[in-house]
């Protein structure tokens, strides 16, 4: 995950043309492992741009070595903010320039992420708002949980 890091900063300071840092990752679901000895290759594309937000996809693919054969093993989406090196605050970024209907696909789908995102988090605050902690107890039966006393 590191090394995804490091290539969602390289592709969106590149396009960004300043210091960008990580905001958000999405969920790495790991597909395949990467074997010791493995080549891994990390594809990365700027999928959406905001004001000063840059949305990255990052496929990450583990070669063998000895037999050629090459695995999809995961995938991620990382939200990078363009910063001004001097004032530390967010700056604006270009525009991305959609080339093909790949580049559109793309660009929607990083929307309608974000819209997703948004509606889970107004959802998922709404729920923890709602829950009655009078009987806490009650919620954890049956969990795989152990309460220790706390006196």
């Amino acid at each position: 995950m590191s090394l995804m890091d490091k290539v969602a900063y390289a592709c969106s300071a590149k396009h960004a043309g300043g210091y960008c840092v990580t905001a958000s990752m999405n969920v790495v679901d790991f597909l395949a492992p990467v074997e010791v000895g493995d080549l891994v290759h990390l594809h990365a594309s700027v999928n959406h741009v905001g004001t000063s937000s840059i949305t990255v996809g990052i496929k990450v693919e583990a070669e063998s070595i000895l037999t050629g054969e090459v695995r999809h093993t995961n995938s991620s989406y990382f939200t990078m903010v363009c910063l001004d090196e001097k004032t530390k605050k967010a700056k604006a970024v270009p525009g991305l320039v959609l080339e093909n209907r790949e580049d559109m696909r793309r660009f929607l789908e990083a929307m309608k992420r974000k819209e997703l995102v948004m509606e889970y988090k107004a959802n998922f605050r709404n729920s923890i708002d709602k829950l009655d902690l009078n009987g806490i107890e009650s919620l954890l039966k049956n969990q795989n949980c152990l309460i220790k006393s706390e006196n």
